[in-house]
């Protein structure tokens, strides 16, 4: 199931006025660790999958690419990716990712920014991405972590005075469809453990290069809520290079 949950108009104002919306990579909490493992994109021909408003894609010509194509499924999102970082060398395209196409080594560097957890099947998707990079090309993805996505609610226990208790890991090994509530709205997500996200990018050719779990910058712990955060992974970030 391809989910275009960010063409609906109610979901998307919302998603609109998120911190990461708008102040950009600045105002995504991963952003400073994830900054850190991304490679040299000098000369580089680079691929975001799920897109969104392009800060990835912006960034990666900023830093010296060749040339960027930024991909996701939402017409909104890149209306405003071209208004906001639109570059010479960047290529917007409104696709699914499961239904790109793209020559063998057509790519030096494959991105994706949280969006990997709206895609059912993910081996065929790391099996296409890797025979899209040439050898020795990058790939380096955040996604929810599984102990975010296990539940499927995606939010805390609550006591009878609405303080949070804990955050709810159940059905862990039990991959698939999760019906989660993301900006107060029913999202369908697809959940997979540590070992099938990991074990897939080996299995497919891939040498692992950083696995981390972020926790929320110091600058940041005065937002609302996000001391809680310190309570349990929300992300996971791997970097990966194809053999």
């Amino acid at each position: 199931m391809k989910e275009n949950k960010y063409d609906e108009e109610m979901f998307f104002e919302k998603y609109s006025k998120m911190e990461r919306s708008q102040k950009g990579l600045q105002g995504a909490g991963e952003w400073s660790e994830l900054k850190k493992i991304l490679p040299d994109f000098r000369g580089r021909r680079v691929l975001d999958l799920g897109c969104g408003y392009g800060w990835h894609c912006k960034y990666a010509a900023d830093n010296g690419a060749l040339s960027v194509l930024g991909t996701d499924i939402s017409r909104k999102m890149l209306e405003v990716a071209e208004r906001k970082n639109s570059d010479s060398r960047i290529e917007y395209r409104r696709i699914a990712m499961e239904d790109l196409d793209f020559p063998a080594g057509a790519f030096d560097v494959v991105l994706s920014s949280l969006a990997f957890h709206y895609v059912r099947d993910f081996e065929p998707l790391i099996k296409n991405i890797a025979v899209w990079l040439r050898s020795g090309g990058e790939l380096v993805f955040s996604v929810e972590h599984p102990v975010f996505t296990a539940y499927g609610t995606q939010d805390w226990y609550y006591d009878r005075n609405g303080e949070i208790l804990h955050f709810p890991v159940d059905n862990y090994y039990y991959e698939g469809k999760r019906e989660a509530i993301f900006l107060g709205e029913k999202v369908t997500k697809y959940h997979r453990t540590l070992t099938t996200y990991l074990e897939t990018l080996l299995k497919n050719g891939f040498t692992l290069q950083h696995v981390i779990e972020p926790q929320p910058p110091e600058e940041m712990m005065d937002l609302a809520g996000m001391k809680d955060e310190m309570r349990r992974p929300m992300m996971l970030l791997v970097s990966a290079k194809k053999k």
